[in-house]
C-alpha cells in the first residue's frame, strides 16, 4: 500500500509539492507542505490558507504550526472546501493509479505520479 499527497496552489492552479509513501504520517504530510512552500518562495506566509480535509495528519499541531497558514478545513462529508484536491486525486486515480497498473514497486509509482505533475502543470 503506498499513500500519495499533493499540495495544490489555487491560484496558478498547479501542482506544487506531492510524495509518495508507505505510511500516512504527520511527517509525510509535512514534506509535502515545504516541498510546496519552498517552490512558491511566499512573501510573508501569514496570508496563506490551506484547504484540506479532517485527516489527523493534517490537523496536527505540527502542520498547521509549520509556518502559520491558516487552516480552512471543511466539515465532515463536505466535499465543497477541497473540490479542486478532490479533483486532482480523481484525475490521478483514473489516470494514473487503475489505468497504468497494477503496480510492482513504489518506485514505478513515483515515477508515473512525477509525469502526471508535468503533464498537469505544463
Amino acid at each position: 500500500m503506498v499513500y500519495v499527497a499533493f499540495v495544490i496552489d489555487v491560484f496558478a492552479r498547479r501542482i506544487v509539492g506531492w510524495k509518495v509513501s508507505t505510511s500516512m504520517t504527520t511527517q509525510f504530510v509535512l514534506h509535502v507542505l515545504e516541498q510546496a512552500i519552498w517552490q512558491r518562495k511566499p512573501a510573508g506566509n501569514k496570508a496563506l490558507i490551506y484547504h484540506s480535509d479532517r485527516g489527523s495528519q493534517y490537523l496536527s499541531i505540527r502542520y498547521t504550526a509549520l509556518a502559520d497558514i491558516d487552516a480552512s478545513v471543511g466539515t465532515v462529508c463536505d466535499s465543497y472546501d477541497n473540490a479542486l484536491a478532490e479533483t486532482i486525486n480523481g484525475l490521478y486515480k483514473a489516470e494514473v493509479i487503475h489505468h497504468l497498473g497494477p503496480w510492482k514497486s513504489m518506485a514505478q509509482v513515483e515515477w508515473k505520479t512525477l509525469r502526471l505533475v508535468d503533464w498537469y502543470n505544463n
